[in-house]
């Protein structure tokens, strides 16, 4: 059913003008009427929604010789935006719009007179052209007038605005409430201030503002607390029914937006180049490690993420962890040795092992000839990279033997320090606790991206190398 009613805050008038197509106008004409406006916009408004004649001035229209129109349906100029509201300060022209309101009642009548010959459908969709330059929307049906205040009272943002004081209401929740606490921002979302969560929403791009989710459209709650909420159930691993709570939403909506969110900032994210050039990598490389390590391209580790245990018994065997005794995911990581993540692989079962990991890896194709890889006495890989001239710098095996030279011990002691940097930054990640707490089937479902986006966040918190080390 169409919306018939005008949805100014405070307005209860039928009929009016629908929104115009074109993405500046229309972004226009919801700054004006200001319903549940915040930093972002959170309120988009229906295919049906309407504005009513009394918001417009006399000017705004065309006049009958410039289109050759009848007093009935009155076309707006392509210019026209609403300007005429309870919370603004009367203009000049303030007689016209008392003048227009007595003349509502018999255009209204008039309007009552032409439904009656005419079906809605037909008088509303007239055609294309009548879109673009939002004809005029009326309707005499008691019935569908009912039944859309309905619709409008389940879907329109109440919660967050108050109509009688025109400031907007927020959930307990809110980023909004968090406006002077970045100890609280830092808190929930592990990013250290308010400026830095917006400066990372932003990275996302205009396309948050209008995602498809993957149950069904959310409208009662604004992009930046959708962006908040993904974050708390990253950082906190949130119940969905707290979140929802706490949100005041459902916990379908909940999970909806989660998933939703999830895959866009993994796709988003993703097509960022995060390798940086060879020539990048030395000039942000610590001192100490550019002295005794100067052709180190990327630190690389595993880690496992603990997950619920499967049902089937293949998934059980393909995700046991020996090394963890439990069930888990693995991935690949891959940090500069300026502490930036520059790699991380897609999530296996815990039983793959690392060598099995790199073998599937890009790591081959995306280092240079001379570079260096440092990593764990677990990658025995040297035989991959040695026909590219590229070196693993690994910590010796004793290999049968019983005692290491004092010469081995010293080149041991020095890369188990530059390697503890891959261990910080995966510490790093992992106050995320979804990394830490087992994921439920649908988390495990979506565990690469959910570990990309971690890893991800990571790049935007203060660097924990320093520049000497």
């Amino acid at each position: 059913m169409p919306e018939t009613c005008c949805c100014v805050p405070n307005c209860s008038n039928r009929g009016g003008h629908i929104f115009p197509t074109d993405p500046l106008r229309r972004k226009a004409w919801i700054h004006a009427i200001k319903r549940g406006e915040t930093r972002f916009q959170s309120w988009t408004p229906s295919t049906h929604a309407v504005v009513c004649r009394a918001h417009f001035k006399s000017d705004d229209y065309l006049t009958e010789t410039q289109h050759g129109t009848t007093p009935l349906s009155k076309r707006l100029k392509k210019t026209a935006v609403p300007s005429i509201f309870p919370w603004v300060e009367p203009s000049p022209h303030s007689h016209e719009r008392a003048d227009r309101a007595k003349s509502r009642g018999i255009k209204r009548k008039l309007a009552e007179e032409f439904s009656a010959s005419s079906s809605i459908d037909e008088f509303i969709y007239t055609s294309a052209d009548d879109l673009q330059v939002s004809e005029e929307i009326v309707s005499n049906s008691t019935q569908i007038l009912a039944e859309e205040i309905q619709v409008t009272v389940q879907k329109s943002d109440v919660k967050f605005f108050d109509v009688q004081t025109q400031t907007p209401r927020y959930p307990p929740m809110s980023i909004e409430n968090f406006t002077n606490d970045d100890a609280g921002v830092n808190f929930y979302t592990g990013l250290e201030t308010l400026t830095k969560f917006y400066f990372v929403l932003r990275t996302l791009g205009p396309a948050a503002h209008c995602l498809n989710y993957i149950y069904h459209k959310v409208s009662n709650i604004s992009v930046p607390d959708q962006f908040f909420l993904v974050l708390c159930k990253l950082r906190r691993h949130t119940t969905n029914f707290e979140l929802s709570r706490l949100f005041g939403v459902s916990e379908k909506t909940v999970s909806n937006i989660f998933f939703t969110w999830i895959l866009f900032m993994s796709k988003q994210w993703q097509e960022i180049d995060i390798w940086p050039t060879k020539y990048l990598v030395k000039y942000y490389c610590p001192s100490d490690f550019k002295t005794k390590f100067p052709n180190t391209r990327v630190i690389i580790d595993g880690t496992e993420c603990p997950i619920k245990r499967p049902k089937l018994p293949k998934p059980q065997q393909a995700t046991y962890s020996t090394y963890k005794n439990r069930n888990t995911v693995k991935v690949l990581v891959g940090a500069t040795p300026g502490g930036l993540t520059s790699y991380v692989s897609t999530a296996y079962g815990g039983s793959t092992s690392d060598r099995q990991i790199v073998e599937r890896s890009r790591l081959l194709e995306m280092c240079n000839s001379g570079d260096s890889i440092m990593a764990d006495k677990g990658f025995n890989v040297q035989d991959m990279f040695v026909h590219r001239n590229i070196q693993i710098n690994t910590p010796t095996f004793f290999k049968k033997k019983n005692r290491m030279s004092c010469a081995t011990v010293i080149e041991d002691r020095k890369i188990s320090s530059k390697r503890v940097h891959i261990e910080r930054i995966i510490g790093l990640a992992k106050t995320f606790k979804i990394l830490t707490e087992p994921m439920n089937s649908s988390e495990t479902k979506l565990s690469s991206e959910i570990i990309y986006v971690c890893f991800m966040l990571c790049n935007f918190k203060n660097c924990i190398v320093p520049s000497y080390a």
